[in-house]
């Protein structure tokens, strides 16, 4: 590497740093960047306010199976920047035939992390699982700090029993009190040290299907999940009721019908500064790491009812308004058709390269990369360009560029977003199809 590529790639590091921790809004259904230029990867997740900081945990993806790799750690001051922290909860090198659960080769998802209020621990919730999903079983981990590492505790027992559930979530009502939440239905009290389930409040409601979580205002308690689609987005529902034992009412769709949930499936509930903010996923099966984003939106709480009726895709979630992103166009529309299509844009720094793009149901990955004028790699992912409801809007967002020019490549992957089900039903792209609106480069 030529000395000049040495001082380019250190000043995009450093830039990359910068731009993180002066960003002032959440980006929805692209890809984030942490203080080390990495994808945040921190999906089926939860946020917990400890100290001056918001902590952020989710499942660490990878870009080839839907294999456990670790429950990743990310801290912020503001939901806007996030610094990575630690792998808080990483693959057990000790697992073996009889105690495998959080080995390699398992399933692993949704950590949920509170912090118990008796012992000053952390502890974290999580489904654990085999590869075909026919073990599963809701486990628990602690750590005497919140960032980790965690201990593996195995299975959190139910009168001596596992959970025998695959999507959890947490709730920690205004007394502190915490719940397990399953998926289809199911409330559970923890005892008051979080290491078991006291007692079952209520189980089996009917229409309550997966991702389940919640949030308490006035004296309403809302329960929300998404319909079983696999990794497919769909119309997420909530239920109501005065208490955690019911009676619950459905009360059909937050977001508007047909919207898919801005294509997202929900995840958790966070309070900011008293209003509720969704927070959910946008999977890309199998790309999870790079492809897989975040939607997470203010909601509207009024007369026992819940919304999120408009879509932001830059907001601030310090006032709660969405934050206009300003470029300068430096390229038109393109369309690549057939896997190994590409273009090429030559381009100065100085900003932040943006994509526009539409998203539909015959789209595949997109192939980014940027290389300088030494043609040496400074960025590349891969974008994901499908979606069941057609959208258009930024699809890249890259970090940002100092003077000097470089090359933007866009081409067509390969590979296409493709999934089955438990029942062998395929999900996905039809085709593969990348359509460019525009690129551009930032300006504010």
């Amino acid at each position: 590497m030529s000395l000049k590529t040495f001082i380019v790639l250190l000043m995009s590091v450093l830039t990359i740093n910068k731009t993180a921790a002066q960003s002032n809004f959440i980006a929805n259904g692209i890809q984030w960047h942490d203080d080390q230029g990495r994808p945040v990867s921190a999906h089926g997740a939860n946020i917990i306010r400890d100290g001056d900081r918001y902590w952020l945990f989710g499942e660490y993806k990878t870009d080839s199976a839907n294999v456990f790799n670790g429950f990743s750690c990310y801290s912020s001051m503001d939901l806007c920047s996030w610094a990575f922290e630690s792998i808080a909860l990483k693959v057990r090198s000790d697992a073996n035939v009889s105690d495998w659960r959080m080995g390699p080769q398992t399933v692993g998802e949704r950590p949920k992390v509170m912090r118990c209020p008796l012992t000053g621990e952390y502890v974290m919730l999580m489904h654990s699982d085999d590869m075909r999903y026919k073990a599963p079983a809701t486990c628990y981990a602690v750590s005497e700090t919140i960032s980790g590492p965690y201990e593996f505790r195995g299975p959190i027992l139910y009168k001596g029993n596992p959970v025998k559930r695959w999507d959890i979530g947490s709730f920690v009502d205004r007394d502190g009190q915490a719940y397990l939440l399953t998926n289809h239905g199911g409330i559970y009290r923890l005892a008051p040290d979080f290491h078991s389930i006291d007692s079952c409040m209520i189980e089996g409601v009917k229409g309550v299907g997966e991702s389940p979580c919640m949030l308490h205002v006035g004296d309403t308690y809302f329960w929300l999940s998404s319909r079983t689609t696999s990794w497919e987005r769909n119309d997420n529902m909530y239920f109501t009721a005065k208490s955690l034992s019911g009676p619950w009412t459905a009360q059909g769709e937050f977001a508007p019908k047909g919207s898919l949930t801005w294509n997202s499936q929900c995840s958790f509930i966070l309070d900011v500064n008293g209003q509720p903010m969704y927070m959910g996923d946008r999977w890309s099966f199998p790309r999870q790491q790079q492809a897989a984003t975040y939607v997470w939106l203010p909601m509207q709480v009024k007369e026992g009812c819940i919304s999120i009726p408009d879509y932001y895709q830059f907001w601030n979630p310090a006032t709660g308004k969405p934050v206009e992103l300003v470029t300068k166009t430096i390229s038109g529309s393109w369309t690549g058709q057939k896997p190994g299509d590409e273009t090429k844009v030559v381009f100065n720094g100085g900003g932040r390269i943006a994509i526009y793009g539409v998203t539909n149901d015959h789209s595949a990955y997109a192939e980014v990369f940027i290389t300088d004028r030494d043609g040496c790699k400074v960025a590349g992912t891969s974008i994901d360009f499908y979606s069941a409801v057609a959208a258009e809007d930024i699809r890249y967002l890259s970090p940002y560029f100092p003077k000097g020019e470089y090359t933007l490549t866009i081409r067509v992957s390969t590979m296409k977003p493709n999934w089955s089900d438990k029942r062998h039903n395929v999900y996905g792209s039809q085709g593969y199809e990348i359509k460019v609106s525009k690129v551009g480069i930032t300006t504010n």
